[in-house]
């Protein structure tokens, strides 16, 4: 079954609010001086950033199609 535009968009949403929830715990980490745990919850907020972007872009694309 091919993926739908408000199907990858409300995927999209859903991968904003882990990244979010990424990035508090990430902070919190970075407040505590735990530099490693940090920087591995950092990365994993770029990351799930640049797939959210990707993700809501196609979302896009094919909501025009």
């Amino acid at each position: 079954m091919p993926a739908s535009a408000a199907e990858l968009s409300s995927l999209a949403t859903a991968l904003d609010e882990l990244t979010r929830r990424v990035t508090v715990h990430a902070e919190a980490a970075d407040s505590a001086k735990d530099e490693e745990t940090a920087r591995e919850l950092f990365a994993i907020e770029r990351s799930l950033s640049t797939a959210n972007r990707r993700l809501t872009r196609l979302a896009l694309t094919l909501a025009r199609r």
